[in-house]
């Protein structure tokens, strides 16, 4: 039987400062962790573990949903759906960038920058996503298409 050994945690005294986190005491990973120790610690209930798998859930809820809308009547060929996809788009980055930010951030101090550049890279593109929704979004939607919208989606893009 394969068996895997998860990486060790440690407490906030056995890690360098700037992988330190206010109020947080222990359960952080080995600082230079590889990719497979990144991957393996999520099954482990580190410091980051919620914040891994709230971003990791919704991300692939999102992803489903854009692929249920690109797919079904009308999908990406109806200019008007196009505000609310663009939304749907970015729901679906900003939390995958989140929870890859948070899996891989101890590889290293360089690699924690870079994963949290792309982390809120994704955030300001949600913005944006949200900004866009709301500027062409409902008012632009004709009445047919909010009846089509009937699954909750349509609460998504008030003004």
């Amino acid at each position: 039987m394969l068996s895997l050994k998860l990486p060790r945690l440690l407490s906030i005294h056995q890690v360098p400062k700037g992988y330190q986190e206010q109020g947080i005491l222990f359960g952080y990973r080995p600082p230079r962790s590889s990719a497979a120790d990144c991957l393996l610690s999520v099954f482990q209930m580190t410091n980051e573990t919620l914040n891994i798998w709230t971003h990791f859930v919704p991300a692939w809820y999102f992803v489903w949903t854009l692929v249920g809308w690109l797919r079904g009547p009308g999908g990406r060929e109806d200019p008007h759906a196009w505000p609310l996809l663009a939304y749907l788009l970015t729901c679906c980055i900003y939390p995958l960038a989140s929870s890859c930010a948070h899996t891989f951030s101890t590889m290293s101090t360089r690699a924690r920058h870079i994963c949290y550049f792309f982390d809120y890279a994704a955030l300001s593109m949600y913005s944006l996503g949200e900004d866009i929704c709301r500027g062409l979004g409902p008012q632009r939607f004709p009445l047919n298409h909010r009846e089509a919208l009937g699954t909750g989606l349509k609460d998504f893009c008030k003004p």
